[in-house]
């Protein structure tokens, strides 16, 4: 399974942020839409993600507010990212050695969407169970012993 087999059960929206919008704006748009990054563009190009983690040490070292910072000031600039060839195997791989919770997919330099661990997790699980279905079903359907003697 690859990273475009994911992108396209998820579906296609994507929230992105610019640099120098207030960071409480992009809090806002975090919460209004339950989602844990944002991809900050400059124009077209990728510059950064902010994730639920620089919003909670930023808080944390700003004693809970926010007031006057921007995005720019707390995203993690350069974030990991993803083709949408790679295989799940090494996204698994790259986000468990890396502790990243969300990768921007990036083609052609192009930023196709992105993926989180939830995302990850869960075609794991689907992949898992429709290959025990398939198993099942094949056992059901398996000869018995006396079939297979009597055939002979």
């Amino acid at each position: 399974m690859k990273v475009s087999d994911i992108l396209q059960v998820k579906g296609s929206v994507l929230y992105t942020v610019a640099p120098d919008a207030p960071l409480q704006t992009a809090i806002l748009v975090m919460s209004e839409h339950d989602i844990g990054s944002l991809v900050v563009m400059d124009y077209d190009k990728l510059i950064g993600i902010l994730t639920f983690r620089e919003v909670i040490k930023t808080l944390a070292l700003h004693r809970g507010t926010v007031d006057g910072l921007t995005v720019r000031s707390v995203m993690s600039a350069e974030p990991l990212t993803c083709s949408m060839e790679t295989e799940l195997d090494e996204v698994r791989r790259i986000m468990l050695t890396q502790h990243a919770r969300y990768l921007p997919v990036v083609d052609r330099q192009v930023l196709m969407g992105v993926i989180s661990f939830y995302d990850v997790a869960k075609a794991v699980v689907e992949a898992q169970d429709f290959e025990n279905s398939m198993l099942k079903a094949y056992i059901r359907d398996w000869p018995s012993d006396e079939t297979e003697k009597t055939a002979n």
